[in-house]
């Protein structure tokens, strides 16, 4: 069986509701997707990530699954997927799928059989009785809630990690592994190449008990990458995944190198690769909604201990549960064409496989959202009433939301300068960015020098580049805002050199042996200097 996971691979994650809505109802479908198989061809992409289109009540847009062998009504049919997969082949693109086992919708058919008293079923959740007339354990909840909930009138409760509509899967049962394994093969038929797997490392509950109280999530210990999930793991792998050439990454939570190396180190045959978190974290104080100004040295540093730790990396900036990169990292009022195409050429010259998220080739930025009400995040609403219980003022609580919620990258792909972007001819789920008129795919394709032109490039000089794709890698400079490293293969080496600044400075004297530039984000670039948020790619 062929191997799809390649090392010349780049993924271009979609997020259906906002990418391209075709019949009018505000809402991306997958004939929006079909329609701009072209498009991604071209930018260069050949493998694309699709957010859940499965079944789902969509209280978490989606990622609460109420069938996972049906298309959710609102973006389409099995016959436009089983088109999408045709056509995506045709162009040399494989289509990897959202796998979300850690919990269901409450209103799949499991949970409510299980509800119904159906005691097969009711063995597939986590069920437990009160403990002195509370809820079973003091444990935390990913969206600032309580992690229990009613199990119906019969006084227990179910565990739900997310939200009150995902109840959390009880995977000591083996019909539950048995189930996931049946449907993994449905799609593998299908033709799809592989699986994202959301939140994977909490899949498995070792015990019950109360966890150690801490900042963070207490509980965790109890879940977090525990002896049961690698096991589980293994079992897809070997059983699902392989037989079919398939390949997989794991959403893995709280994970740091060793904990990485345990799930995705070859020899251990569970994942194929994992996306990490910590190069995400170097703007915030403890939780993701306290919000600092971001740790250049620290983004360089973790950077290169994870290029370093890893064989291989799953590299991204940017996905649906986070920020834009650029907003955060750039001045994107002054610099944000250069700062995207830095991004474009940093991302493409690490060692590891590239995920670009849907937009990100535009520079498109944050949401201009003007408040609460114009937000749709369950997430964003549950730490909204969190910190209004905890006093926090109502201008604070909105820059946590404002700067942080993860509606800030869905909001619809912004395609032409028209009204709604030319996403929609209806109303949009969710606000379209202001910039529009501005930020757009029609524009920047007509321009020779702009943001996608660069990705293109970049995607293309990468695939054809061994070094780039095969090469070793190893740190040169992590000083000020310079960040700059070698990809070496066998007697070849190339070097990239990113100022992440928005002040030009002078060429460390480290890197001036570096004479031939073969490609930068500035065309004049100046001898002995970088410019704002200047990338490089050069030679000996």
């Amino acid at each position: 069986m062929e191997q799809y996971l390649k090392h010349d691979t780049v993924v271009y994650q979609i997020y259906p509701r906002s990418f391209l809505d075709t019949n009018g109802d505000g809402i991306g479908d997958l004939r929006g997707i079909i329609q701009k198989l072209d498009y991604l061809q071209d930018l260069g992409i050949n493998t694309i990530w699709l957010s859940p289109v499965y079944k789902s009540p969509n209280d978490d847009n989606g990622y609460d699954i109420a069938d996972y062998k049906a298309i959710q009504p609102e973006f389409g049919t099995m016959e436009d997927f089983e088109e999408l997969i045709a056509e995506a082949k045709a162009r040399g693109i494989g289509i990897i799928m959202d796998l979300v086992i850690n919990h269901t919708s409450d209103e799949h058919e499991w949970f409510q059989r299980a509800l119904a008293g159906e005691e097969k079923y009711r063995d597939y959740y986590i069920i437990r009785p009160g403990k002195n007339g509370k809820v079973p354990n003091n444990w935390g909840n990913f969206f600032a809630d309580c992690p229990w909930a009613p199990f119906g009138d019969t006084g227990e409760y179910y565990l739900h990690l997310f939200s009150k509509k995902q109840p959390d899967l009880n995977w000591r049962n083996p019909a539950v592994l048995e189930e996931v394994k049946d449907i993994m093969r449905f799609w593998l038929e299908k033709g799809v190449q592989g699986f994202r797997c959301d939140v994977i490392n909490i899949i498995w509950k070792t015990s019950l008990e109360d966890g150690k109280k801490q900042f963070a999530l207490t509980g965790q210990e109890h879940y977090l990458s525990q002896p049961g999930c690698h096991e589980i793991l293994r079992r897809l792998n070997e059983e699902v995944i392989k037989p079919y050439g398939a390949w997989t990454v794991g959403e893995t939570v709280f994970v740091d190198i060793p904990k990485a190396k345990d799930l995705c180190s070859p020899e251990r045959k569970e994942l194929d690769m994992v996306f990490s978190f910590e190069h995400m974290e170097c703007d915030q104080v403890g939780l993701k909604w306290f919000k600092t100004r971001l740790s250049l040295k620290k983004l360089m540093s973790t950077l290169t201990r994870w290029q370093k730790g890893l064989g291989w990396n799953a590299n991204y900036f940017e996905n649906h549960d986070q920020p834009r990169f650029i907003s955060r990292f750039s001045d994107s009022q002054n610099y944000r064409k250069e700062a995207s195409k830095l991004m474009a050429g940093l991302l493409m010259t690490l060692r590891g496989t590239p995920f670009l998220y849907e937009g990100q080739e535009i520079g498109m930025t944050n949401g201009d959202f003007a408040d609460l009400s114009e937000i749709m995040d369950i997430e964003s609403h549950n730490v909204w009433a969190m910190a209004k219980s905890l006093g926090i003022p109502a201008p604070m609580r909105w820059q946590m939301i404002k700067r942080t919620s993860r509606d800030n990258a869905r909001t619809p792909m912004q395609w032409t300068s028209e009204a709604n972007a030319g996403f929609t001819g209806g109303t949009p789920w969710l606000k379209v960015n202001g910039n529009h008129t501005s930020v757009n795919v029609e524009s920047d394709l007509a321009d020779p020098d702009g943001v996608h032109a660069f990705w293109k490039q970049m995607i293309a000089l990468r695939k054809s580049s061994d070094v780039l794709c095969e090469g070793h890698f190893r740190s040169v400079l992590e000083s000020g805002s310079v960040y700059a490293f070698e990809r070496i293969l066998g007697m070849r080496r190339m070097l990239t050199v990113c100022n992440l600044s928005a002040k030009e400075i002078p060429m460390p004297a480290q890197l001036k042996g570096w004479k031939n530039r073969v490609i930068s984000n500035y065309d004049d670039s100046k001898a002995g200097m970088l410019r704002p948020f200047e990338f490089r790619l050069m030679q000996p």
